[in-house]
């Protein structure tokens, strides 16, 4: 409100800041971690975190990865933020959880983000690992035993059964007493290495909503807007808020957004300054085609709701329509074709950290 309130036109509302890529899972349907060592081992320092949060000025930081409870510094990263009076979702695989959780106090700025992506057979399956879920599980109780806040963060991919889906928002509303829950469809990563689960727009409409028939009457904690549902539904006409929830990594600021990384820019100035935004999103781009993922479309529904409280407050008091037509879909027939540039980025931090070893190497050491 503040924003649009100063007639800023584009703004944001949640910094993704991504401290490192290196990961203890190797999820199939995760094309984050597809890097060299070289570059799976960079980190942003505690003073390139804290400066990222300063000069965004979002007031929400989600400390995704890679997994963040690898980074050593991670605890110090997450303190700073919160004595900024900035709401930190830390992002986990809950693996490392249990024993990190010394590094953390509760406070109402701070939020685990634990990765379920259904019950047990379905998010072992979703992770590639055996016990994962159980090990996720004890986790949250524990941390939750602390005093913690705890949300769990689902992603959703083809051929799941809505009934076991509402099986586990039953199971984390009630059993595992969670804060919220964070759910989207999966992204459809390009180097993923299962490209046979991501679902359609059309596919993700369908799914949602027979997953929203069955939460009639039912008390689940989501943590998310009530305008992204009823889209997630097909009930609204969205198109991408890219800038909304901006990323920074061990590249740079990443253009267009957390999914994508097809250029870095060296500030966020520069970011919001120099971004071709309109060359991105459903409707403008081959790798946005399928796209609904809440990093997107959360900005626009809030915007949305900022412009239209009261058509907010109804779906809020309703919940997502479930039946009747859906909202026109965007075409696709002047989508410009995908370009493939991962391998450029990669190739050019490579070479550059490949310098800076050689420059380090040089320099004359203490004792000489």
């Amino acid at each position: 409100m503040t924003q649009r309130l100063k007639g800023v036109e584009r703004y944001p509302l949640v910094l993704m800041l991504e401290p490192l890529f290196r990961c203890n899972l190797a999820c199939a349907g995760c094309g984050k971690i597809d890097y060299p060592d070289s570059i799976l081992n960079q980190r942003l320092s505690v003073a390139e975190c804290l400066e990222a949060v300063d000069e965004c000025g979002a007031p929400v930081v989600s400390i995704p990865g890679g997994e963040p409870l690898l980074h050593r510094e991670i605890g110090e990263i997450v303190a700073g933020i919160v004595a900024r009076k900035k709401f930190v979702y830390l992002c986990t695989n809950a693996l490392l959880l249990e024993k990190k959780l010394d590094l953390f106090k509760p406070s109402p700025y701070l939020t685990f983000s634990v990765h379920l992506d259904g019950l047990e057979a379905e998010h072992d399956h979703a992770v590639s690992q055996e016990g994962v879920f159980k090990r996720a599980v004890a986790a949250v109780r524990a941390a939750k035993a602390k005093g913690l806040r705890v949300n769990v963060n689902a992603t959703l991919f083809d051929g799941l059964d809505p009934d076991r889906i509402a099986a586990f928002l039953d199971y984390a509303t009630d059993e595992l007493d969670i804060d919220g829950i964070t759910i989207s469809p999966g992204y459809a990563y390009e180097r993923a290495p299962d490209q046979q689960h991501f679902l359609s727009r059309q596919k993700t409409k369908q799914l949602f909503r027979e997953v929203f028939k069955r939460g009639k009457g039912k008390s689940w904690k989501f943590s998310q807007s009530a305008l992204f549902f009823d889209f997630l539904a097909g009930n609204q006409e969205y198109h991408c808020t890219p800038w909304g929830n901006p990323t920074r990594n061990v590249f740079g600021w990443q253009r267009p957004c957390y999914l994508l990384g097809e250029g870095y820019a060296k500030s966020f100035k520069e970011l919001m300054a120099t971004t071709e935004w309109d060359k991105y999103g459903t409707g403008n781009y081959e790798k946005c085609a399928d796209c609904m993922v809440h990093c997107g479309y959360e900005p626009t529904a809030a915007d949305d709701a900022v412009r239209h409280p009261l058509k907010a407050l109804m779906v809020k008091l309703r919940g997502p329509r479930t039946d009747g037509p859906m909202a026109p879909e965007i075409p696709l027939d002047k989508q410009r074709p995908a370009e493939y540039v991962f391998s450029r980025h990669v190739q050019e931090m490579t070479e550059r950290l490949e310098r800076e070893r050689h420059a380090a190497a040089a320099r004359p050491t203490a004792a000489e």
